[in-house]
Order: C-alpha cells, then sequence, then structure tokens
C-alpha cells in the first residue's frame, strides 16, 4: 500500500506543475484529503521517502491502483511516473459546471456509471429523479433556471439511449441549455451514444440522424455539438467536455429555432 494517490495532474512546459492527490489508509484501504499539491510539495514528499500511485476510477465508483513506480531524481530535478502511458491521468484543471440530461426509466444506470466514474472531473448540477416534475415547457425550464440546475450550467451532456429522441423533457433541457438567459453564456453541448443507442459504435457515415433528438442533431451537424461513443476513459471524458465547453464561442453555429416538443412520442 502507498502513502498517496493521484487521480489528477497538471503539466507546464512538459514538467509536473502539480498534481490532485489523496492520503491511502491501509488498514482498511479506503483514501481521503484529496487536495492539490504543487510540485514542490511532491518532490519534498518523494525526497523524504514517501510513495505515490496513479489511480483510475470504474463504473462502481471505487478507485483502482495502477501499479507505476514514481520516482524523484534530485540531480537532474525529474519526477518520473513510470509505467506504460505515464501520463494518461486528467488534467488538474476546472472542473465544468455539468448538467446530465437522459431518460430515467431507460439510463439511469449509465448516469449512474458516469457519476462514477466522472463525478471529480466536474461540478454536477444534474437534477435528481423526482426533484422537478412539469408538463409545461416553458414552467419546467423556469425551475430548472431559478433552482441553479441550469442558471450556471456551461456544459450539457445527454446521454444517448434508444429512446432518447422521444423524450420532451430530454428536449426541454437541451433548448434551456442553448438559451441565453439561462446565464451568461449558453452551455455547450455534448452528445454520448450509450451501447443501447442502434448507431454505437458504428462509423459516422452509417448513422442515422433520425435515430437521435431533433435539437441536438442540428446543432452536431451545423458543428456546435460535440458527439462521442460511450467510454470509461476518464481522460477521453475530460477531453471531450472541454471540447464541448470550447465549442460555445461558435455561437454563430447554435441552432435552437424548432418549437420544443408538447409531449413524448414513439410510446
Amino acid at each position: 500500500m502507498t502513502d498517496y494517490g493521484i487521480t489528477k495532474i497538471s503539466f507546464n512546459d512538459n514538467r509536473i506543475d502539480n498534481i490532485y492527490c489523496g492520503e491511502m489508509n491501509s488498514q482498511n484501504n479506503t483514501i481521503y484529503n484529496f487536495e492539490t499539491h504543487d510540485r514542490n510539495w511532491f518532490k519534498q514528499k518523494l525526497s523524504y521517502g514517501k510513495t505515490f500511485s496513479k489511480l483510475t476510477r470504474e463504473k462502481d465508483g471505487k478507485y483502482i491502483i495502477l501499479n507505476d513506480i514514481i520516482q524523484y531524481n534530485g540531480y537532474s530535478d525529474i519526477i518520473s511516473l513510470g509505467g506504460k502511458g505515464a501520463t494518461r491521468l486528467p488534467q488538474n484543471i476546472t472542473k465544468r459546471k455539468t448538467f446530465l440530461s437522459y431518460y430515467h426509466k431507460d439510463d439511469q444506470l449509465y448516469k449512474n456509471y458516469f457519476e462514477n466514474l466522472f463525478d471529480d472531473l466536474i461540478v454536477n448540477k444534474s437534477v435528481q429523479k423526482g426533484d422537478i416534475d412539469s408538463d409545461n415547457s416553458d414552467e419546467y425550464i423556469k425551475q430548472l433556471i431559478q433552482k441553479e440546475y441550469l442558471f450556471d450550467t456551461t456544459v450539457l451532456v445527454v446521454l444517448l439511449g434508444a429512446k432518447t429522441k422521444h423524450r420532451k423533457h430530454i428536449d426541454w433541457e437541451i433548448s434551456g441549455a442553448l438559451n441565453y438567459k439561462v446565464g451568461d453564456h449558453y452551455a455547450g453541448l455534448l452528445g454520448i451514444v450509450l451501447p443501447t443507442h442502434p448507431d454505437y459504435n458504428k462509423p459516422i457515415n452509417q448513422r442515422y440522424k433520425s435515430n437521435y433528438p431533433k435539437r441536438f442533431i442540428e446543432n452536431y451537424e451545423s458543428g456546435y455539438a460535440v458527439m462521442i461513443d460511450w467510454t470509461e476513459d476518464r481522460v477521453f471524458m475530460q477531453n471531450a467536455i472541454e471540447k464541448a465547453f470550447r465549442q460555445r464561442a461558435n455561437n454563430d453555429k447554435r441552432i435552437n429555432r424548432i418549437p420544443q416538443m408538447q409531449r413524448n412520442t414513439g410510446e
């Protein structure tokens, strides 16, 4: 058992700038006191003989130790992370305020997986089941804004399952996120194609836009929205969220013109 576990790391000119780590408890295999520490703190702990391991997370939320040997060479002032793909940890950067839009009945499991895998990479703004319910689109979005679920959201993540396109609340959430009145920016838009979706893992040219929520696919085709397949790769997911965040600058590609859905379809 090592002394510290690192979950995120940042570099400056290819040198480690800071790490996000927690203390390891060998007695009950838990990790606590997660904090950001700078390079000097990291070097000092290594020079004192403290040991570090890189950590990743799994779908159940548990941390898994990556058995890379981390060393510090005081003479050359180089910290070696060791192992294959040594830098494959997420960056320790600003966490984006992220709202998760999904079909509660069919896709709750993947919502849980997403939070277990990536919750430390985002500020989670998602509505929990039963928090808000309305059959009126204007009232629903108003509640999302007033209760600060969407008010300062910077990235809306849509879990794209087989029936997502039929759900009016998802259309309303996308519409609300693309509305400037939500905050001082439009939200970025990231769609994640789930393994339950008929287009999962297919080449782009073999996918059918009719399989997606119309408001989402219009923004994807315009170049505003980002779309990826479901992944458990923490670095890949963080990069996708960051890309959706940056896409907010492409305001001329944002499309929010079609009428909001008035009812669920395809039942």
